[in-house]
């Protein structure tokens, strides 16, 4: 979370933010997790409607916790808004996200044996997570007290005050895609039916969910993947499915630039007549999130898919750029810039990124080149940083001018 001075919350008297933000984020979410807690009239029992929201832990592996979040008192449909990054994609601001996350409890089972799924199967629970309507819920503890915390990750959707609980019971019927159904009692292997739900076009973050409850695979072999491995897992064997055919496709014909931005994160991505390859850069500002000062960082990945180090950002970014170009029939070199501000003052996980690499392919075509140079340097002007950050000097794509200079040399003869 972005540091804010204590002091500030206290001169600020409610009347102007020294911070900068709109509202005071600290308050915000106080108020949220408030009306949360002061709807649970007796910790023994937190009644509601999952959004779905069920995430596996990676502590104390291979015995972890199952978080299974609940906005007590809300029912049905209208639980739908508390876990739906598609449908908060440029409709939500940063604080109403964090405020939604707030109001839910998170009803934390622990201990849970990543070798038995069939366990949380036989009580329904898996069955909720990837249910496509809220599910009844009723989560049991005699445990006193809630804690009042919100957690945040880079990779996942922040969770909100959280208690040990001693059971969860599912007091609805989940409602399943027939796809992702029939998978569940496939004895396939778990990639194979990760791909099958893929071009079926089963809902991507059910997939994640899926795999991570331990529903696909074969049936001796299924365990529980912690939340965090699975949007990876999934990631990479689409990515490995999807690559291949694109590298088959004719390349594009001119320089393209993309644009679109979100929750302080404004994204260009720059697509360019050649084989495959990709670059990844990042640029964070002084008083972003994990920054102090201005941080670029940067990354490439080869013709064969071979990339210089795992990056969750990333591959939420890349699945999406391959994605439109497998839709277009087209291979392309790649170049991403994501540049992250303070109004990112807090992380809600990397969904939001690959959703506006998808809306910005989709809808926000800004510029088309000649020349790929003069693109970067199209980009380099309009980003907010444009006077301390020189995009052909970063190493990654230094490296990539002066390999399409070669390449562009070597077509002339």
């Amino acid at each position: 979370m972005r540091k804010i001075p204590a002091e500030l919350c206290i001169r600020c008297k409610g009347y102007k933010y020294l911070c900068g933000l709109p509202s005071c984020p600290i308050m915000d979410r106080f108020r949220s997790i408030t009306i949360a807690v002061s709807k649970v009239h007796s910790s023994e029992a937190i009644k509601g409607s999952t959004p779905p929201s069920i995430i596996i832990g990676e502590k104390n592996y291979p015995k972890v916790p199952l978080i299974y979040n609940i906005p007590p008192g809300v029912q049905g449909d209208q639980a739908k808004e508390y876990e739906d990054p598609k449908g908060w994609w440029g409709k939500k601001s940063l604080n109403e996200i964090l405020s939604l996350r707030s109001q839910m409890i998170s009803s934390l089972l622990k201990k849970v044996d990543i070798n038995d799924p069939f366990k949380l199967y036989e009580k329904e629970i898996s069955l909720a997570g990837v249910s496509y309507k809220p599910v009844d819920s009723n989560a049991v503890s005699d445990k006193k007290g809630i804690e009042a915390k919100l957690r945040f990750d880079g990779v996942l959707i922040p969770r909100g005050p959280s208690l040990e609980v001693n059971d969860i019971k599912v007091e609805d019927n989940p409602k399943l895609s027939p796809h992702l159904e029939k998978f569940i009692f496939d004895d396939v292997k778990a990639e194979e039916a990760i791909l099958e739900l893929y071009r079926n076009g089963e809902d991507y973050y059910k997939i994640i969910t899926g795999l991570s409850l331990g529903l696909f695979g074969l049936k001796k072999n299924r365990k529980l993947v912690p939340t965090r491995w699975s949007i990876t897992a999934v990631d990479q064997a689409i990515g490995k499915y999807l690559l291949p055919q694109i590298r088959r496709f004719g390349e594009i014909d001119e320089v393209e630039v993309y644009y679109s931005s979100y929750l302080g994160n404004y994204f260009h991505i720059i697509l360019f007549p050649s084989t495959y390859r990709s670059v990844w850069v990042e640029i964070w500002h002084p008083l972003s999130l994990w920054a102090n000062e201005l941080i670029v960082s940067d990354l490439s990945e080869d013709y064969w898919g071979k990339y210089d180090f795992l990056d969750g950002g990333y591959m939420a970014s890349r699945l999406a750029v391959l994605e439109k170009l497998h839709e277009r029939k087209r291979q392309a070199g790649v170049i991403i810039i994501r540049e992250i501000t303070a109004e990112y003052y807090a992380p809600v996980g990397n969904w939001h990124i690959r959703e506006t690499t998808k809306r910005a392919l989709e809808e926000n075509k800004i510029a088309t080149f000649e020349g790929l140079r003069d693109a970067i340097k199209f980009v380099n002007m309009r980003l907010k940083a444009k006077d301390k950050v020189s995009l052909e000097d970063i190493k990654s794509i230094k490296k990539l001018l002066v390999q399409t200079s070669i390449d562009s040399f070597l077509n002339k003869k």
